[in-house]
């Protein structure tokens, strides 16, 4: 991989690592977007908890009653879009995601701190219909927490300054990424390097 692939992809991780531990990130909250149990596109946003680049995973806490979830266990496959507006960075990744509840989760729980507890946990449980807005109470159950180990299969960055770039990278080929791609706003021409 040529120093400008490996420096570009090295910008991406330090996005996504960055949102895993910094609340003000923007790659704290990106969207997943999922295909329903129907065929309907489905997006939303997401808290990010977990990047880890050597095994090539991401991870998001949810409660294992949400639409999401049942999108994803009719069909695993997923996305997720992240928008860095100081670098001009935009994320696109594609993962397979594994649901992981009960003891599976258990060390992701513990790791919790008790009032980040509190959201995953409601009574009546989610998807309950209710007379009012705010008819439910706010529980902290172990049993209510999933977690969406998301596998990257492909990184797809775009970088728009003046001269835009792009690259793309796939798991398969050990995250060789393609060419660069720049385009000359002003030419309109594109060069590859």
């Amino acid at each position: 991989m040529s120093d400008a692939l490996a420096a570009f992809l090295d910008l991406g991780w330090s996005c996504l690592e960055c949102g895993a531990v910094d609340a003000e990130a923007p790659a704290r909250f990106p969207c997943l977007a999922t295909v329903s149990p129907e065929g309907w596109p489905e997006a939303r946003s997401v808290a990010l908890r977990r990047a880890d680049r050597p095994a090539g995973e991401l991870e998001v806490h949810t409660d294992p009653a949400s639409d999401k979830v049942a999108a994803l266990r009719a069909n695993p496959r997923a996305a997720l879009h992240i928008w860095e507006p100081t670098l001009r960075l935009q994320l696109r990744l594609s993962v397979t995601v594994a649901l992981l509840t009960g003891e599976a989760a258990r060390n992701r729980w513990d790791d919790i701190p008790d009032e980040a507890r509190r959201s995953y946990g409601k009574t009546p449980r989610q998807g309950a219909v209710i007379p009012g807005p705010f008819s439910y109470e706010i529980t902290a159950a172990f049993e209510d927490f999933a977690v969406l180990l998301c596998r990257l299969h492909q990184i797809d960055l775009v970088e728009l300054h003046e001269n835009h770039r792009r690259a793309t990278y796939q798991a398969e080929n050990d995250w060789a990424g393609d060419k660069l791609g720049f385009i000359d706003q002003k030419r309109s021409q594109v060069a590859v390097g």
